[in-house]
């Protein structure tokens, strides 16, 4: 069985995270998304809200998981047994980032792959951090998170100072 783990802190889930999201299952049997508990940061979303919010987005596809982890990716990643590790790169910024991230894994966990998608290019802009800003600042988010979670996510950034 081909598995592969989505990780990140989806704080919030955009479009773009939901198109890799549904990208990356074709390419697997098995797809663990997985949220990051990094308590260093102050999100929006709690991790059992973001846990939420993606356990409703992903409800009708079977062979999509979501939990959460701390420590060591490759450490999570062979604790699942995973091959695959996907991670989304919209910019040149993004993939400098991320490359080095994918050698440092190998180095740790030459075993596992590191493949790198990219979302629609209507979503290369999009980034949680600025569903953030733009959510606080009251600004419109149709088009930068899933319908399905939207007034929530817009709820709740509102209330942001």
């Amino acid at each position: 069985m081909r598995s592969a783990i989505y990780p990140g802190s989806f704080d919030p889930v955009t479009l773009g995270h939901w198109d890799l999201i549904q990208r990356a299952a074709k390419l697997v049997d098995r797809l663990v998304v997985a949220v990051l508990h990094n308590p260093a940061k102050s999100p929006a979303f709690s991790v059992d809200e973001r846990v939420a919010m993606l356990k409703e987005l992903t409800a009708a596809m079977p062979h999509v998981e979501v939990t959460t982890f701390h420590g060591l990716l490759v450490d999570f990643a062979k604790a699942q047994n995973a091959q695959f590790i996907i991670r989304g790169v919209r910019a040149f910024s993004d993939f400098e980032y991320e490359f080095q991230m994918a050698l440092m894994n190998r180095k740790l966990a030459p075993e596992l792959e590191t493949v790198f998608l990219m979302p629609k290019e209507k979503y290369s802009a999009v980034s949680s951090r600025f569903v953030r800003e733009i959510g606080s600042m009251g600004g419109n988010l149709a088009d930068l998170v899933p319908e399905l979670l939207r007034e929530r996510i817009v709820a709740r950034l509102g209330k942001a100072e």
